[in-house]
Order: C-alpha cells, then sequence, then structure tokens
C-alpha cells in the first residue's frame, strides 16, 4: 500500500459550461440543417471568426486591465483604407505594385500603433476613462477612413494579395493561420510571462500593482498598442478579402469582439480572462451567427440574440464567481 493516494481535481461541470453549450449548440445545428456540418462550411465558420479573433485577442488583455476599447471596428476599416491609399500613391509615383503593397501595410500597422499607445497616453497621463477615450478615436478613425476614401472604396492592389485574406494553404483559409500563430503566442504571454501576470496585477488592483513596482502606464501602453495593431491587421486581412479598402469595413465588430471575451468568461471589472476562454467565446458566436444564417433568421433577431447572450454570459460570470467565493 502506497503512504498517500494521490488526489485527482474534482470535475466540475460549472467550469465547462460553455464548452458543454457550445457541443449542444453544433449538435442542434447539425440536425437542423444539413448544409451546417460540411467542410466547407466548418472551413468557411473558421475564416470567419479568425478576422474578429485576432482582434479579441488583444482586447482580452484591455479587459482583464480593466479598460475597454470601443476603437477596434473603426481601425478595421481605417486600416483597410490606409493600405490600399498609400498603396495606390506609391504605385502611382513610380513603385512596384508589390513593393507598394508591402511598404503601405508596414506603415500602416506602425500607424496603428502608434495611435494605440496614443490612447493609452490619454488614459494614463490624464485619467480619462477608456470607454470616452476610444469612443473619441472610434468616431475620429472612422472620420479619418471617409475623408482619406472620400466615402468609397480605394481599387487597385496587385492580384496576389487577395490571397491573403480568401486564400488557403492546403485545405486551411490563410486568416485562420495568422489567427491561430497569434493565439499560440498570446496564449504563451498571458500564461507564463512576467508582462502576461502584471496584466492581471493591473486589473485587480491597479495601486497594489503600482506599489509591487509594476509599470502600469508601461503595461497599458503595451496592452493598446498591440490591441490597434491586431485591429490594423484584421482590417488588411478584410481589406485583402474585399480586394479593395472599404471605409465602412469593421462597422460594429467592436461589439462582436467584446461579447467573444466576455462570453469567454472575462469580467469588465479587470483582473479575470483567459485567452482559451475567448477562442471558445469567438467560436461559440461564429458557430451561432453561421447557424442561424443558414435557418434564414432575420437579421433583426440576430441581434437579440447576441445581446441577450452578453446578458447571459455576464450573469453566469457572476453566479460562477459567488459560488466559488
Amino acid at each position: 500500500m502506497p503512504k498517500h493516494i494521490m488526489k485527482l481535481k474534482r470535475f466540475n461541470i460549472r467550469d465547462w459550461v460553455l464548452e458543454l453549450v457550445l457541443v449542444a449548440l453544433i449538435i442542434a445545428f447539425s440536425l437542423a440543417t444539413p448544409r451546417f456540418f460540411t467542410g466547407s462550411n466548418l472551413l468557411n465558420i473558421l475564416r470567419n471568426i479568425s478576422f474578429k479573433g485576432i482582434i479579441a485577442l488583444g482586447m482580452t488583455m484591455v479587459i482583464i486591465s480593466g479598460e475597454i476599447d470601443l476603437s477596434v471596428g473603426s481601425m478595421v476599416g481605417f486600416a483597410g483604407v490606409l493600405t490600399a491609399f498609400l498603396t495606390q500613391t506609391l504605385s502611382g509615383i513610380g513603385l512596384n505594385l508589390t513593393v507598394a503593397v508591402c511598404i503601405a501595410m508596414v506603415v500602416t500597422l506602425i500607424v496603428a500603433f502608434f495611435i494605440g499607445r496614443f490612447i493609452a497616453f490619454l488614459i494614463t497621463r490624464f485619467s480619462i476613462p477608456s470607454f470616452i477615450a476610444t469612443l473619441a478615436f472610434y468616431l475620429v478613425l472612422k472620420g479619418a477612413a471617409l475623408v482619406i476614401s472620400n466615402g468609397y472604396p480605394i481599387l487597385g492592389y496587385p492580384k496576389w494579395f487577395s490571397q491573403l485574406g480568401a486564400g488557403y494553404f492546403g485545405p486551411i483559409p490563410i486568416t485562420a493561420i495568422f489567427f491561430i500563430v497569434a493565439l499560440i503566442i498570446m496564449w504563451y504571454v498571458m500564461k507564463a510571462t512576467p508582462f502576461g501576470r502584471s496584466i492581471y496585477a493591473v486589473g485587480s488592483n491597479v495601486e497594489a500593482a503600482r506599489l509591487s513596482g509594476i509599470n502600469v502606464k508601461k503595461v497599458k501602453g503595451i496592452i493598446f498598442s498591440l490591441t490597434s495593431t491586431f485591429a490594423a491587421v484584421a482590417g488588411i486581412l478584410i481589406s485583402s478579402q474585399i480586394n479593395s479598402g472599404a471605409p465602412l469595413t469593421g462597422g460594429g465588430w467592436e461589439f462582436d469582439v467584446i461579447s467573444a471575451v466576455i462570453i469567454g468568461g472575462a469580467s469588465l471589472a479587470g483582473g479575470s480572462g483567459t485567452i482559451k476562454g475567448t477562442l471558445i467565446g469567438a467560436i461559440f458566436l461564429g458557430i451561432l451567427l453561421n447557424g442561424m444564417t443558414l435557418l434564414n433568421v432575420s437579421d433583426y433577431w440576430k441581434f437579440i440574440v447576441r445581446g441577450g447572450l452578453i446578458l447571459i454570459a455576464v450573469l453566469m460570470n457572476t453566479l460562477i464567481s459567488r459560488s466559488n467565493k
């Protein structure tokens, strides 16, 4: 007989509620329509999830830190328009089209990074609530995209560029590869690095984090910079998919992104949330919207369902948190 017995962690169904609901949803849609559980449709869901999923990874950091970013949807449209505009301008002065679009993408990502940095500066230096600061940039970026494009899509990309947003690497959508790579990196950052732990500390108690030696301004600066950059990546990819820079692309995406993070278990109060939860939340939303589309559910009802889901997710997280305490 051994002197001690290894204790197995007790299965707690409360920790798997979202996963169980997701499985039930997949089964329900599979039975409701034969078009749902097909290879082509599942790959389509994966590709559609990837655009907003990339942004949701950044939003997870923002929400865990106790902040919010409403500017990401407008950043998507702005990034697409800026990339198309710079490509058109640089090719117009004689640069090779491929070189022009590569320079345009790099410049767009740099601009997005510093916009995020400036938002963080306003929040940390002047104590402007992130809701207000990012709401202001939601309008500024949308207006800038409309001014640059004059309200019309900008064309002029090279033929190969459309492969980034609409192409496949074997059977896998290229956008999904971008998402998976970003997912792995962010999972490692949040799970195994001091920076990831700092984000949780800042979200749990800002003053305690500051007193423990964490540079709160630096942490929030990096968080908002990365989130804006992720939104710009998604903007470039969707611009590639539609083969133009359209100023209204990404409208309303901020709500779907925040929904995915909240449904995944993050708290708007800060201090809690995981990359895994965000992934499950993004998959859940993607499957729900795809299934409702296949069943010809009205767009009006889709808004109602998504709103109800956010409310239910927040209530569930609150009840589970109280139960655990």
